[in-house]
């Protein structure tokens, strides 16, 4: 561990001097809380990936976590495995939710506004076949249920995947859920069963 801190600022403060790899944040802390230190590092371009901990899973955080910028989100009462093994997903750029959180994130999906047309007009940039594969990322498919449904290999979904986050300047999975939903592209109640839950640990690469 490079350092452990009171609060929010203080989080904040430690990872621009140390920039440790990730942080593990508390959602409630006193002064500055979680979500607007997880904020405050994504606007400053820090490479130090957020993992929020928390005890309320089902709540409106989840979702302003992820916008925010967090890159995984843990329950507090997960088993030890459970926190070294996202640690080091998100440690290797990749994005993680637990499956008990997962639901609340779709049901903030259906309570937010309508397609911005800022985020729909982005979408232009990409190939039918990138369509294809961050409809199916954002239903919560790994990359290799992706090669399955597309009948191609997990190589090129990976490669696809990277182009799509490229192309719409987005860090990683859980950023191309969120601008997928947000821009209209995929809507809550769609196949999947509502997704069943956003899989994006980082068990099959991008």
């Amino acid at each position: 561990m490079v350092a452990e801190v009171a609060d929010g600022l203080e989080a904040v403060e430690a990872v621009r001097r140390l920039q440790p790899d990730v942080v593990l944040m508390d959602i409630r802390m006193p002064g500055v809380d979680g979500l607007e230190a997880t904020r405050r590092l994504g606007d400053g371009n820090s490479a130090t990936r957020v993992l929020i901990l928390t005890t309320f899973g089902l709540s409106d955080y989840v979702y302003e976590a992820l916008r925010a910028g967090a890159s995984g989100f843990l329950l507090k009462d997960s088993p030890a495995e459970e926190f070294l093994a996202a640690v080091r997903v998100v440690a290797r750029g990749d994005a993680l939710l637990d499956p008990s959180v997962t639901r609340a994130v779709i049901e903030q999906f259906s309570r937010k506004p309508p397609r911005r047309d800022d985020l729909a007009q982005r979408i232009e940039q990409l190939t039918a076949r990138e369509l294809e594969v961050l409809q199916l990322l954002a239903r919560g498919l790994s990359n290799a249920e992706i090669a399955t449904r597309l009948v191609v290999s997990d190589g090129t979904v990976k490669t696809h995947v990277a182009r799509v986050l490229q192309k719409l300047d987005l860090r990683d999975r859980v950023q191309a859920v969120i601008f997928a939903y947000e821009s209209g592209l995929v809507e809550v109640g769609g196949v999947e069963g509502d997704m069943q839950g956003i899989r994006m640990s980082g068990s099959d690469g991008t």
